[in-house]
């Protein structure tokens, strides 16, 4: 199983509009390496659920249960979305000044990638992060 992290702006598509809904297709992403991530995850994968913009951290994890398909809203036809179900919150949501004061997490896309929406999260990332949110990994 493969680990992930997917950026949401709160105000477009929130962790409690994600948990209102239960499950839902992750669309609209336009970024050629982001959708290259989606067409990898696999049924099963898990993904933190990172607010953006103002608040900057992680509050939920989400598990994919549907793979890469067409993307409605892409009229062009080139890019895919995968459905999430959510699965918990974080407790403890970790915030990205967190992330950015552990030296374990140095080479972390969210660091070094900053803009990308959907990025793979390393399995040791994946477990300090969750003890961090008082999640168990």
């Amino acid at each position: 199983m493969a680990h992930w992290l997917i950026k949401t702006e709160p105000g477009s598509w929130s962790w409690d509009d994600q948990v209102k809904k239960g499950v839902e297709g992750w669309d609209g992403v336009r970024n050629h390496q982001a959708a290259k991530n989606l067409k990898t995850m696999q049924i099963g994968d898990l993904a933190f659920f990172y607010h953006s913009v103002n608040e900057k951290r992680i509050v939920g994890i989400v598990e994919v249960v549907r793979e890469a398909y067409p993307d409605p809203t892409d009229a062009t036809g080139k890019f895919v979305q995968v459905d999430f179900k959510t699965v918990k919150p974080v407790p403890n949501p970790v915030t990205l000044a967190d992330i950015k004061a552990d030296p374990r997490f140095a080479e972390l896309p969210l660091l070094r990638q900053s803009r990308l929406s959907v990025m793979p999260i390393d399995d040791a990332s994946w477990k300090a992060i969750c003890e961090m949110g008082g999640v168990s990994a």
